[in-house]
């Protein structure tokens, strides 16, 4: 019984302690990431890339996982899509685009897309960033926005601006992006 009063003791005293550094804005590294980013300026980087979804074939890069069994609204996959340089699905591979989209329009087909874009090469190796929008797909033009980052776009904003360059009959398509994204 001691032994645990002299345990809950130790947790009150320091907690008191980090309340007491708080209130009185005593520095302390655990603070330090405040520090960090009040030095921190904003950059805009431009991105330009190709996503590969491909339903088909005996390696689809997106399989559905959810949804009515004639295909349609409420068709929801899962992905793991190639991101390359260049608009042929030989092109160097940059990243990946992982996360789920769905069939949401019952009037206009367009998916609802929760994608990371997890960058494997260059300066941005390790970096991701997060798109979170609709997708009218076929809308000459789609802006979705950026709603975050990691890594070298930590606290990333912007938005991405999709065009379907191929497409075929079973579903399968390549689609250029250009991203603006503001970030630390």
């Amino acid at each position: 019984m001691a032994s645990a009063l002299t345990y809950l003791y130790n947790i009150i005293l320091v907690s008191s302690a980090c309340f007491i550094l708080l209130i009185n804005g005593e520095d302390s590294d655990w603070f330090s990431e405040t520090k960090v980013f009040e030095k921190m300026e904003e950059k805009v980087t431009h991105l330009h890339f190709y996503f590969h979804d491909t339903i088909s074939g005996d390696k689809p890069t997106a399989i559905q996982i959810a949804g009515p069994k004639a295909g349609g609204f409420g068709d929801t996959m899962i992905a793991d899509e190639p991101l390359t340089e260049g608009p042929e699905a030989t092109s160097k591979i940059i990243g990946r685009a992982q996360g789920m989209y769905a069939l949401s329009g019952q009037q206009e087909v367009g998916l609802i897309m929760v994608l990371s874009y997890a960058f494997m090469e260059g300066k941005y190796n390790g970096s991701t960033l997060s798109l979170l929008g609709r997708n009218p797909i076929f809308h000459p033009v789609r802006e979705m926005p950026i709603v975050g980052g990691s890594g070298l776009f930590r606290f990333a904003r912007g938005y991405a601006l999709a065009k379907t360059v191929w497409f075929n009959n079973l579903g399968d398509a390549v689609v250029e992006y250009n991203v603006t994204v503001i970030h630390y």
